[in-house]
C-alpha cells in the first residue's frame, strides 16, 4: 500500500510541475511566450552614382526587427516585381537583414515593388500581421563605386578602452550582410586571433568579443577587402585600426553605437533654426530637407557645393540638395540616428526604473540604464559620477525638460560621449540649462536663450536654439 501511495503523490507533483511549466503565462512565476508578430523595420537599395535612384546592379535589402526563421525567407515570401511581371532574383537572409539579388541589372528610370509578405516567420513562428511593401525608382546607372569605412569605434590609436567594449565599424552605404562575417571583420592581438561574434545592423558591423579583453595591451581590429555593398563593390583595402585597453571593464551598459550620424553635433530630418548669434563647435546636417530649411545662419555655399560655412558654425553645414556625395552620406547618417534611437529604446534589464518619480533634480546618478513610463524634469542640478569608460542610458517614454539655470554635472572623469538621452517626447532646455551627452528624440529638441549642450543634439524633427552653445564631445 506504500508503495501506491508514493506513486500517487509523484504523479500529484508531476502534475504540479506540468502546470507550471505549460500554465497561464500572465501568472507570477510562469513562461511568457512570444506571440508579438515580427515587422521590417527598414529597407535599404545602393544609389546609382550618379546620386539619384537605385543603381540598377543593386541588391534590395530589409532589415527585421528581429531574427527570422531563415527558412521563412524564401523566393516565395520575399519578391521583387515590375508592374505586373515577376523579377528573378536570389535570395538570402543573414543576421535580421534578407536582400533581393536580381539575375540581371533592372532597367534604368524604372519603377519596382518589393513585397515581404506573410508567409515569414520569425523564430517563435509568428507571422508578419500583413504584408510588407515598398518601391524602388531606379537611376540611370550602375553603382560602381567601392565602399568605406568611414568611423570606427574605438577610433584608431584609442588608449583606455574599456575591457568590455565592443568593437565597430561603420559603411559608407548599406553592405551585403552575408559578407560581414568572422572572416572579413576580425580582431587581433599581435598576430594571434581573438575570438568574437559579428553582426550587422543598418551601416554598421559589430565584433562582440565572446571574454573581456586584456587590460593594458593593444589590438587591430580589420575590415577585409572581400566585403561588398548591396552592388556587389568590394573595398579597395583592407582597413585596419588599432587601440589600447585600460585596466578596467565599464560600468553599465554598453554604449549606443551612432555610426555616421556621430560626425555631426546637429543632425536633424525637419530643420535646425537659430536667432543669432549661436555657437556650435562641429558639423550640422538636414535630410531629406533642403538647405532652406538650415535657418538663422547666414549660410555660405562653398565653391564645391556639398557643404556651407557660417560665422555661427565651427564646422561645416550639410543639407540634402546640396552635390554628391553629400545627400548619399546624409541618408547613410540619418538611418543611422535612427538606428541608435532605436537601439537605446529597447535595452533592457534597467538599472532603475521609475527614479525619482521623473524628477531627478539634485541626484548622483551611477553609471547604468534607466528607464521612466513618463517624461523626466531637471529642476535643480544633477550630477552624473563615474569613469571614463562607464555608460549611461536614459530611457524616457515621453520629454525631458531641464529647467532655466540648471544643470548636468559630471564627475569622476565620466565624458558626455558616454551619455545617451533617449526621449520620445521634445527635449527642452530652458534659458541658461546645460546638458552633457547625447540627446537622441523621436521628436524635437529646444534651447532657450544661453543654454547649452556638450555633446549631439540628433532629432527626427527640428532643432531650434536661441543664443545657444553646443559643442561636440572630444572622441
Amino acid at each position: 500500500m506504500k508503495f501506491h501511495e508514493n506513486v500517487f503523490v509523484s504523479f500529484l507533483l508531476l502534475i504540479v510541475l506540468l502546470a507550471g511549466c505549460f500554465g497561464d503565462s500572465g501568472s507570477s512565476g510562469g513562461s511568457s511566450l512570444d506571440t508579438t508578430p515580427p515587422t521590417v523595420s527598414s529597407t535599404m537599395s545602393p544609389t546609382a552614382d550618379l546620386g539619384t535612384g537605385m543603381a540598377i546592379n543593386g541588391n534590395i535589402s530589409a532589415a527585421f526587427n528581429e531574427k527570422m526563421n531563415p527558412a521563412t525567407i524564401t523566393t516565395s515570401t520575399f519578391t521583387l516585381m515590375q508592374g505586373a511581371a515577376l523579377i528573378p532574383c536570389a535570395v538570402s537572409y543573414s543576421g535580421l537583414i534578407a536582400s533581393l539579388n536580381p539575375a540581371a541589372d533592372l532597367a534604368p528610370g524604372t519603377v519596382y515593388t518589393a513585397t515581404i509578405t506573410t508567409g515569414a516567420k520569425d523564430l517563435a513562428g509568428n507571422s508578419m500581421a500583413a504584408d510588407k511593401t515598398w518601391s524602388i525608382t531606379t537611376g540611370a546607372a550602375a553603382d560602381n563605386t567601392a565602399p568605406t569605412v568611414s568611423y570606427t569605434s574605438p577610433v584608431n590609436a584609442a588608449i583606455g578602452v574599456a575591457v568590455n567594449s565592443n568593437i565597430s565599424a561603420t559603411f559608407s552605404e548599406w553592405m551585403d550582410p552575408a559578407t560581414i562575417t568572422t572572416s572579413t571583420f576580425t580582431l587581433k592581438q599581435g598576430v594571434v586571433p581573438f575570438l568574437c561574434d559579428a553582426t550587422y545592423a543598418g551601416t554598421v558591423a559589430t565584433l562582440n568579443p565572446i571574454s573581456d579583453l586584456t587590460p593594458g595591451t593593444t589590438y587591430t581590429a580589420t575590415v577585409s577587402a572581400a566585403v561588398r555593398d548591396l552592388a556587389g563593390n568590394t573595398m579597395a583595402a583592407n582597413k585596419s585600426w588599432s587601440f589600447t585597453t585600460g585596466a578596467a571593464a565599464a560600468k553599465g551598459p554598453a554604449p549606443v553605437d551612432l555610426g555616421t550620424a556621430g560626425n555631426f553635433v546637429i543632425l536633424s530630418k525637419a530643420g535646425i533654426s537659430t536667432v543669432p548669434n549661436s555657437a556650435l563647435t562641429g558639423d550640422i546636417g538636414v535630410s531629406p530637407i533642403s538647405a532652406g530649411f538650415i535657418t538663422g545662419f547666414s549660410l555660405t555655399l562653398d565653391a564645391s557645393t556639398t557643404y556651407s560655412t557660417s560665422g555661427q558654425l565651427n564646422g561645416k553645414a550639410y543639407a540634402a540638395d546640396y552635390s554628391p556625395p553629400t545627400p548619399s552620406n546624409l541618408t547613410t547618417a540619418v538611418s543611422n540616428m535612427e538606428t541608435a534611437y532605436t537601439d537605446a529604446a529597447g535595452r533592457t534589464q534597467p538599472t532603475a526604473t521609475e527614479l525619482g518619480s521623473g524628477n531627478i533634480s539634485g541626484l548622483t546618478i551611477p553609471p547604468g540604464l534607466y528607464k521612466w513610463g513618463t517624461g523626466v524634469v531637471i529642476a535643480s542640478d544633477v550630477t552624473l559620477s563615474g569613469g571614463p569608460n562607464d555608460i549611461w542610458i536614459f530611457q524616457i517614454s515621453n520629454g525631458l525638460t531641464i529647467a532655466a539655470g540648471a544643470k548636468v554635472i559630471l564627475t569622476g572623469g565620466a565624458l558626455p560621449k558616454n551619455i545617451f538621452w533617449q526621449a520620445y517626447g521634445t527635449v527642452t532646455l530652458n534659458a541658461g540649462a546645460h546638458i552633457e551627452g547625447i540627446v537622441l528624440t523621436q521628436t524635437g529638441i529646444t534651447l532657450a536663450t544661453g543654454a547649452s549642450a556638450n555633446g549631439r543634439l540628433l532629432a527626427q524633427t527640428a532643432v531650434t536654439l536661441d543664443q545657444s552653445i553646443v559643442t561636440q564631445p572630444s572622441p
